[in-house]
């Protein structure tokens, strides 16, 4: 079908559909190989939000100067595989918190809610919510794990766990049920308005690019020609370099994680046989 043909979607129907389950298991995947990405970023955040933390200004050290100080600071005190502490903590919280939000997203878009006014908009914050709730326990000990370091640049308190299931049994032991939810209450606002923006954003900007791309062009050979003759051969290469700059490393990723799903999913199928 051309693109002249197709029917405009909206912001929800511009969301391809597929299982909710199969949304949890793709949605938690999904941000876990972001999140060994990003995880270094949350380890300096972490340890820059605790300096200081309820101290006048000007009386304490300041061991974490800037972003590429404060990178710095960690590989000096924990190594290099200090930048990734709370890694696996990150991954639960993200398998978690994710999994639930794409789980229950996808329920509001099965039953058509998302299909109402400010439906996408909704869905997305109460799917956020859920998804903060579930999610918090791990959250809370991936903050404790990635403060944690050396005497001399220790930040904020230090609970000095071994892993993440240890840290879980800690809390649990010493201040009970409760205090594995302790700061749901910032978390779930927080995530609320994230993924409500997040998801709302998404399936809006896919269905106004779908419908602009309907009204412009009638498929790969006219856009080829409206642009060659009202913008010149030349409007063909527009953005080339940061197109490839951002092409080169995602291709290389995505066909990394691709082929090493595929090996997974091909041994666990010889296993079952």
């Amino acid at each position: 079908m051309s693109l002249t043909q197709a029917r405009p979607a909206s912001g929800a129907e511009a969301m391809e559909t597929v299982a909710p389950a199969v949304d949890l298991v793709l949605g938690a995947s999904a941000c876990c190989l972001a999140c060994v990405f990003t995880n270094p970023l949350e380890v300096v955040k972490t340890r820059l939000q605790l300096q200081g933390e309820l101290q006048a200004r000007g009386t304490y050290p300041r061991p974490y100067r800037g972003f590429l100080g404060s990178v710095a600071a960690v590989v000096r005190a924990d190594g290099l595989c200090g930048l990734q502490k709370g890694l696996a903590a990150g991954l639960l919280y993200q398998g978690l918190m994710n999994g639930v939000r794409f789980y229950c997203y996808s329920l509001a878009g099965q039953a058509g809610l998302t299909q109402q006014p400010g439906g996408t908009v909704v869905a997305g914050a109460v799917a956020g919510a859920l998804g903060a709730f579930v999610g918090s326990p791990a959250y809370l000990v991936k903050t404790q794990l990635q403060a944690q370091t050396v005497a001399a640049m220790a930040v904020g308190h230090q609970h000095h766990h071994q892993s993440v299931l240890g840290a879980l049994e800690t809390v649990w032991r010493q201040q009970g049920l409760a205090g594995l939810w302790r700061g749901v209450g910032g978390a779930v606002p927080r995530v609320m308005v994230g993924s409500a923006a997040q998801l709302a954003t998404f399936a809006s900007a896919k269905a106004w690019v779908q419908e602009q791309q309907g009204r412009l062009y009638g498929g790969l050979a006219d856009c080829l020609v409206k642009i060659w003759r009202q913008e010149g051969p030349l409007a063909l290469y527009k953005g080339l370099g940061p197109a490839y700059l951002r092409l080169g490393p995602h291709t290389i990723l995505s066909m990394l994680f691709w082929d090493e799903l595929r090996k997974l999913a091909a041994r666990g199928q010889r296993q079952g046989t």
